[in-house]
């Protein structure tokens, strides 16, 4: 099909996410991807400083992940996980676990990001439910994202993406993200929510929030949160689906922290983009208060393509990946990388904020803008004619590439970022 006749036929029929039909340009008809980049129908290649919504870490059509996906196609590709079991996700348990934050134990297995974190809600609130305890409330981080079903939704505090649905949401109190500045403020609001609520969770995205336009928080402050929670028995979640599996330079956020998380989200490059599925893990004391011998105490939540043989599969050759000499090289030599640039772009006239955290590097321009706004379109196309992909988020430009870039490649998407900042400090 070319590109002007799927271009059409895309425009009788489908509704795309986080767009506004009546004023969006058309979209982008992209023919097949390989590696890093993204290729039009007309043969043109674009690299893919996103990996996708940060999910092609290994970046696309990975051989390593596509033939774990053959391998398994023809052995087993779905089976009801509810009273079944199969070797492939028993075996990505194992991977898993192994990389995990030492505290995490148990695994439950869901299809996005979304779902991660609306199980991680349902398990912290029938958790207390299970010991005999009212709790209905959630504290979160302001300025946090956390998916679009409606625990995730209530959970997330950008009204961009809530606002027609604010009264039908969960009880959720929202705090100051810590840094080092305002941690002692922090620490005393949350004593008083502590003494006037019954909180269930508390839910974090670790080190870096990204839908927040990659607003980069204090560890230790975050320890120090965890920590009073927990000694008042309140679950900490961590939504790691976006800084999970190496982002920030260590398998996950978390292990970054000193006190662990009672419940991790998990998505996105679970699977390096091959297909959707999530895994929410806890640990033993969260699964042991499910235990009992009424069927009603059990965690009788589940989703047809749970435990997914393929997903599986696919997620346990993506830990191989993560954990092999190369993949670590390469995510020490972005981060090394972004280090050194990001000292350039904190002296160009054009920028504002600039932060850093492994493969993640982020720039506020000098110039206020919406979210979704012209300007912002504008400076998509302007990338998208030079060959690179990437989505800002307001005046925030960020990358995060995928493991697998190049020097090269790195020098290149550089270069065009001066070449965009030098055409506005004109």
């Amino acid at each position: 099909m070319i590109a002007s006749e799927l271009l059409k036929k895309d425009a009788q029929h489908i509704w795309h996410p986080l767009t506004q039909h009546k004023t969006a340009l058309p979209p982008l008809a992209i023919s097949h991807a390989q590696g890093n980049y993204l290729y039009d129908h007309e043969g043109n290649k674009y690299f893919d400083a996103i990996s996708s919504w940060y999910t092609c870490s290994y970046g696309h059509v990975n051989p390593a992940l596509t033939q774990a996906l053959k391998d398994q196609v023809d052995q087993l590709h779905h089976v009801v996980f509810a009273g079944m079991t199969h070797e492939p996700a028993v075996r990505l348990s194992e991977k898993l676990l192994s990389i995990l934050p030492d505290n995490q134990e148990k695994l439950f297995f869901s299809e996005n990001g979304s779902t991660s974190v609306e199980i991680a809600l349902k398990m912290a609130f029938q958790y207390h439910f299970n010991r005999g305890e009212k709790r209905l409330a959630v504290v979160a981080l302001e300025g946090g994202f956390h998916g679009d079903t409606f625990g995730a939704m209530s959970a997330s505090g950008l009204s961009v993406y809530n606002g027609p649905f604010e009264e039908l949401l969960i009880e959720v109190i929202r705090i100051p993200a810590p840094t080092s500045e305002n941690m002692e403020i922090v620490l005393q609001q949350v004593e008083q929510l502590i003494a006037e609520n019954d909180i269930a969770s508390f839910i974090y995205e670790p080190l870096v929030q990204g839908a927040a336009a990659m607003q980069m928080n204090d560890a230790s402050g975050l320890c120090r949160l965890i920590r009073r929670f927990r000694e008042s028995g309140i679950l900490s979640i961590a939504d790691e689906v976006m800084t999970g599996f190496g982002k920030t330079g260590s398998h996950f956020a978390s292990s970054q922290i000193q006190n662990r998380p009672d419940i991790i989200c998990l998505s996105k490059a679970l699977t390096g983009g091959i297909m959707p599925m999530a895994i929410t893990s806890c640990t033993q004391e969260v699964y042991d208060a499910f235990l009992h011998d009424e069927n009603s105490r059990g965690f009788f939540h589940g989703h047809t393509y749970s435990g997914s043989p393929l997903g599986c599969a696919v997620a346990a050759a993506g830990i191989d990946l993560l954990v092999s000499e190369n993949i670590q090289e390469g995510i020490k030599h972005i981060s090394l990388s972004h280090a050194g640039f990001l000292d350039q772009l904190k002296q160009h006239p054009a920028v504002g904020d600039v932060r850093h955290c492994g493969v993640i590097l982020a720039f506020d321009l000098a110039a206020e803008m919406q979210r979704y706004g012209n300007e912002r379109n504008l400076i998509f196309q302007w990338f998208w004619k030079r060959g690179v992909f990437l989505r800002p988020l307001g005046k925030t430009i960020y990358l995060v590439p995928p493991f697998t870039t190049t020097a090269e490649e790195l020098k290149f998407l550089y270069d065009t970022i001066l070449e965009f900042l030098d055409s506005r400090a004109v």
